[in-house]
Formats: structure tokens, sequence, C-alpha cells
């Protein structure tokens, strides 16, 4: 992120300035599944909610201050170099912070005595990935709960992570649990989430709204979903919050398709479409922005999640980069009404699927929730 930055902000042609957004896609890639794999890792079942949620808050006050951070670019003809130099601080404070964070525990106890150098000259038969581990859950938890936590990891031994393979991934004995996963992503990407917030400035400006005034208000709706979710996380669960989350960009894109009707009168058209957009962005991180990224990693074996995590992570991505290629040539072609109404359409069947497939994991240990959804063998 700090690299690609760097190079964004000296670019002096297209060539430089596509190998700076380069890098910095590869730091956002590697970012994000990480970061959520990290927090549900160090956890306690019974706020582990709670703290994921705070990635979701993090986004929304980090898109919120690029916002900010933005506006004299208009007046200032050389600013968009200082914004690339301005977020250097948040990545190096990232970078320098997590040198002094704990290891997650889940990781080192998986870790492979033979390939790893720290348990070189640590004792041979399992006991020193178990050392390790503990010490890790001493700097994260109070004493009286690391021997709980020490069990629970003994339950589930993460086994060869190495030899697991895409093709495993897909069609293995775990295949049930990530196509669960992508389906989640991918169904958050195709309610048009992303479409709304790239352009939500041109949608806005359409229903005669300012520019600046609309990513204002687009930016606090979205903290202040957030900001119930990390509330009600731990409290409703993770899938009664999505259940809410896409019942609720359903209603809020029927709104959207009732303002573009040529029926409405204007004064109706306008709070319909205003009302209906920002109402779509406060549902959807209530549940379908932020619990995704912490379901998944609850959901998935340890054996497989970080390589499960990052196939479900590319599915995102990649239905992302269609959604935001597409979306304006669709809504050109096809008119606000049918494209709503398929956003629409696809929330109500993500309703479905996370009524069918989903399970709760509030409050309970990751490996419970990896003995639950243990497949037969």
């Amino acid at each position: 992120m700090i690299l690609g930055a760097c190079v964004s902000a000296t670019a002096k042609s297209l060539q430089g300035m596509l190998l700076g957004r380069l890098i910095v896609g590869v730091g956002m890639g590697l970012g994000p599944p990480v970061a959520s794999l990290y927090v549900t890792e160090i956890s306690p079942a019974f706020v582990r909610g709670t703290y994921g949620s705070f990635i979701q808050i993090a986004t929304c006050l980090g898109l919120m201050g690029a916002l900010v951070v933005g506006i004299p670019s208009k007046d200032i003809t050389d600013w968009w170099r200082m914004c690339f130099w301005l977020s250097i601080i948040p990545a190096a404070i990232l970078a320098l912070g997590m040198m002094f964070c704990a290891e997650s525990p889940q990781w080192l106890y998986k870790l492979d005595l033979d390939d790893d150098v720290i348990f070189k000259n640590i004792l041979c038969d399992g006991q020193g990935r178990r050392v390790e581990a503990e010490t890790e859950f001493e700097k994260l938890l109070e004493r009286s709960h690391v021997d709980s936590a020490m069990m629970e990891l003994e339950k589930s031994d993460g086994g060869d992570t190495e030899g697991v393979t895409l093709l495993e991934l897909i069609s293995g004995r775990h295949s049930r649990v990530v196509l669960i996963g992508s389906t989640l992503f991918a169904l958050q990407q195709l309610s048009g989430i992303n479409a709304v917030f790239y352009f939500s400035s041109t949608v806005f400006r359409g229903a005669g709204v300012p520019s600046n005034l609309a990513n204002v208000f687009v930016g606090l709706s979205n903290l202040a979903g957030s900001i119930i979710a990390m509330t009600l996380m731990d409290k409703v669960g993770r899938k009664l919050l999505l259940l809410w989350s896409f019942l609720g960009m359903a209603l809020s894109m029927s709104l959207q398709v009732a303002g573009a009707s040529s029926y409405m009168p204007k004064a109706a058209a306008f709070y319909l479409s205003v009302g209906g957009m920002l109402l779509f962005v406060f549902t959807f991180a209530i549940g379908a922005g932020p619990v995704p990224g912490l379901l998944l990693p609850e959901i998935f074996p340890s054996r497989i999640r970080a390589k499960a995590m990052a196939f479900c992570m590319s599915v995102h991505w990649v239905i992302n980069f269609f959604v935001g290629l597409l979306f304006l040539r669709l809504l050109e072609q096809l008119g606000p009404q049918l494209l709503y109404t398929i956003f629409s359409s696809v929330c109500l069947i993500a309703v479905a699927f996370v009524k069918k497939n989903v399970v709760e994991t509030k409050g309970r240990s990751l490996q419970e929730i990896e003995i639950a959804l243990l497949p037969d063998q």
C-alpha cells in the first residue's frame, strides 16, 4: 500500500499511475481477508462479532476521510498527488501497529514444526506449537480463560494446510461450505452496492442533489448502519442481521423503482429515489456489508480457512469489477426501473439463500462451529 501510493503520487504518465494502482490493488486484495482472518482467530467467541464489525466501521471512516481529503482537488491542480501521499499515513500506522500485536494462536498451532524456525529448538512432539499458542493467548485473554481456549484449540488440529488445492476447495468434502461463502460474496456484489458507492454522485446529480452533499449523506448512512451492526452482531446473531439487511435492501431498491416511474410526481420521485438509495446503503451496512467477512472465517474449517477466504475474496473482487464496469452502461440501456428491479430480485434471492444455507455462529467457538459443519466422511 505504501509503495503503491508512492508510485502513484510521483507518476508522470498513465503507465506510472496504472502501475501504482496495480500495487495498491495487490495490497487491497491481501488486506481485507487477512484482517478478517486475524480478528476472527484472536477474538473470544462472545465478542467476535463486535470486534469484526470494527473493520466495517474503519472502512466507513476511511471512505469519509478520503472524501474530505479530496475536496481541495477542485481548486488545487496537483492536489491529487497530496491525496496519495496522505494515504501513506494510515498504511504506515497499520504496519507499525501490527509489530506490537499478538500472533494468531490458531495459526501458530497449525505450523509445521519441521518447517518453522521458531520451533527448531523446541520439543518436536507437538508441545512446541502449543507453548507458542498458549503464550499468545496469554497476551489476548485473562489467565483464567487461557486453559479453556487451549482445550478448544486442541479439539481440531489444523492438518496439512499446504496440501489444500483449488480442486479440493470446489469439489472436496468442504465444497459446500466454500460454495456458501463464495455465493454470499457474489450476492453481496450483485445486489448493486458498489455500483451505488462508485456512481452515487451521478445518480444523485440526476435527482438534483449536489455531488459533495450526496457523498456526505451516503457516508453517514454507511457509518450509522455499521455502528448499529456492531451493537447487534453478538446479540441477535449473524444470520438474522443478514436476513434483515438483504430484505431491507430489496425494499430500498423497490422504492427507487417506484421513484423512477414516469407516472410519479416529481417531488415524490425525488424523495423515493434519494431516500431509497440512502436506505439501501444503511440496510447494507447493517448486515450484508460486515457479516460475510466475519462469517466466512468462522464457518471455514481451520485446515482450509486461509485458502478458502482467498478464493471467496477472488469471487468478490471479480464480480465487483464487472458490476462497476457495466453499471452505467446497463443503466443507460435498460433504464433505472429494470436495473433496480434486477438488483431488488438479487436481494430477495439472497434472503432465501441465507435462510436455507447459513448457520448461526453467534457465541460459538471456532472449533464448535467446525465440528458442527464437519461433513460426513
